[in-house]
């Protein structure tokens, strides 16, 4: 049996964790690769040049909304489709992502743990919108 108390403690720690990784992703595809630099890889995989802008909103959004606890199980059931979308990009590569153009491990991960934290929500120390969890203030993890 999960003690609640623990889970409503690891939950933040996950939610933080994913949020800075989404973040830290995003301001990458912003920074280093620049936008247009980015929707020109997308148009290399065949798929449209605005979806990479789509992305890097999701990634630098959801980022910032998971730190903060803000509509977590949303945002997470929301990324998770960005995830499977770079699973598939990474599968011809092979599994590990220090394969010549990243494997899947890394997406493959991201996607699970992106499955536990909507299960999970927001846990302890979010900042947002607790109503919209569906958790009252005091609540425990279990929601």
């Amino acid at each position: 049996m999960t003690n609640v108390r623990n889970a409503d403690n690891a939950a933040p720690l996950l939610r933080v964790s994913l949020g800075a990784l989404f973040l830290a992703h995003g301001l990458l595809k912003v920074f280093v690769f620049t936008l247009p630099g980015t929707a020109k890889f997308f148009v290399s995989l065949g798929y449209p040049s605005l979806l990479a802008y789509v992305v890097v909103a999701a990634e630098i959004g959801g980022g910032l909304a998971l730190i903060f606890g803000i509509l977590t199980r949303v945002v997470s059931l929301t990324l998770i489709p960005l995830m499977i979308g770079a699973l598939i990009v990474h599968l011809p590569n092979g599994w590990l992502f220090s394969n010549a153009n990243g494997g899947w491990e890394f997406p493959a991960l991201w996607t699970a743990l992106l499955i536990v934290q909507a299960l999970l929500g927001p846990g302890a120390f979010a900042v947002g919108l607790p109503q919209a969890e569906g958790q009252a203030r005091g609540t425990t993890a279990r929601g």
